[in-house]
């Protein structure tokens, strides 16, 4: 097979990590993987436990441009592999491949994911990270436009505020112009 990414390159039949099985370049680095070779390897390897705390010189290089299926030619979609990173990996719906380029799988490592592999690839995966980017947007919005001390002040407030019995009628108190008025 030719290398998706770099197009010079030939995939080799190798292993991650002497793990797993994988096809990776000779000229890029970057590596082919069949997710069921993966669940295969995972079932018989419940107990590993892959290394988070890793520390690499360079950053993973990753393929901004769309890339193909080494094996059946179409269009393979990207996928962010963590709330914490832009980083996408690129995966085959036709064939269950995921393709990675060099150092991504230690990038997956670094982030914690690496045992979550075929996790990555779903949708359900893909709404975490939505959701979490989402409240971290909210989170920096507020501490900018309040400050961190009100912020922090005012997160206080609310989480008392939504324990408390009688919390309709203390909003309605903070809420009120005058709340000793009888008028609206």
């Amino acid at each position: 097979m030719k290398c998706t990414a770099c197009k010079v390159g030939v995939l080799s039949p190798s292993f991650i990590d002497s793990l797993f099985r994988a096809h990776t370049c000779n000229n890029c680095g970057g590596n082919w993987i069949l997710i069921e070779d993966f669940l295969a390897w995972k079932e018989n390897n419940p107990e590993h436990k892959f290394d988070d705390q890793l520390q690499y010189e360079e950053e993973p290089s990753e393929s901004s441009k769309a890339l193909f299926c080494p094996v059946t030619g179409s269009l393979m979609t990207k996928f962010r592999i963590s709330s914490n990173t832009n980083h996408r990996i690129d995966y085959s719906i036709s064939t269950g491949g995921i393709w990675l380029d060099q150092g991504e799988w230690p990038l997956l490592k670094k982030e914690g994911v690496a045992g979550s592999l075929n996790t990555i690839v779903t949708q359900s995966w893909q709404n975490k990270i939505r959701t979490e980017n989402t409240k971290d947007n909210f989170i920096n919005l507020y501490e900018s436009k309040f400050g961190e001390e009100d912020y922090s002040k005012i997160k206080e407030l609310k989480a008392w505020l939504q324990e408390h019995p009688q919390k309709i009628d203390l909003r309605a108190y903070l809420l009120a112009d005058d709340p000793y008025s009888a008028e609206k």
